[in-house]
């Protein structure tokens, strides 16, 4: 980013013409063409994705988030009903296939200095690796940036977490750095890694998941003709 300086000789940051606060979100569906996300409805939306998430038999998928996994249905319940209308984390229901697969969320939103975090992403395996998963986050990151006009998109987790790492790579954030001894998570040291989007480079970004979630990008089996890598980097 460009630097100017002041009379005094001392580099300064670059104007930001007219900026004003930015809205929260809104809770409106984000709708795509494989997937939409709805404001969290624990009622409707916590016990079909409990029972999606019972594909993951060991329950890998909760190693390195916060809670979970859950002993059953009931205390996923009551986990989800104590995030319901909450405004940071605020929560997202994945539906794919019309049916809720997965959680998403918006995160230590700051709307003064137009910064907003996605995290507590669980997805079932139903959910995982594929198209509705890919494009739920375009969908989040479209919302942020066209609907909502903030400046800085970030993802972060626990950097001995490789798919994460991996999926923010493949997703087009960059990395940051890592905070070293930056939090505790079930009774052990979380170093976390950052990484995130700005406003300038979303244009291009979009045209990527437009071109990639196209379907003619799709096979008649339903795979991929090119990645979603190999478009950002060509």
């Amino acid at each position: 980013m460009s630097v100017e300086y002041n009379d005094l000789g001392q580099p300064v940051g670059v104007p930001v013409p007219d900026w004003t606060t930015r809205p929260r979100p809104d809770g409106r569906p984000l709708i795509g063409r494989t997937c939409r996300l709805e404001r969290l409805n624990p009622p409707a939306h916590a016990e079909p994705i409990w029972t999606a998430d019972q594909a993951d038999v060991h329950g890998a998928s909760w190693t390195y988030l916060p809670y979970g996994p859950f002993s059953d249905l009931a205390d996923y319940q009551t986990w989800m009903a104590g995030y319901e209308g909450a405004e940071d984390p605020f929560f997202y229901a994945v539906i794919a296939g019309g049916e809720p697969l997965g959680l998403a969320s918006y995160l230590r939103i700051a709307p003064e200095a137009g910064s907003i975090e996605v995290g507590h992403l669980h997805f079932s395996p139903a959910l995982q690796r594929t198209v509705a998963a890919t494009e739920a986050m375009a969908l989040m990151m479209a919302h942020v940036f066209d609907d909502l006009g903030y400046r800085r998109y970030e993802w972060k987790c626990n950097a001995l977490n490789e798919a994460s790492k991996c999926a923010a790579a493949r997703l087009g954030f960059t990395y940051e750095g890592t905070f070293r001894q930056n939090g505790v998570y079930k009774g052990r040291n979380r170093d976390t890694a950052w990484f995130s989007i700005l406003d300038h480079e979303w244009p291009a970004m979009k045209a990527t998941f437009q071109a990639w979630l196209n379907p003619d990008n799709f096979d008649e089996s339903g795979h991929q003709r090119q990645s979603l890598s190999a478009m950002r980097t060509g």
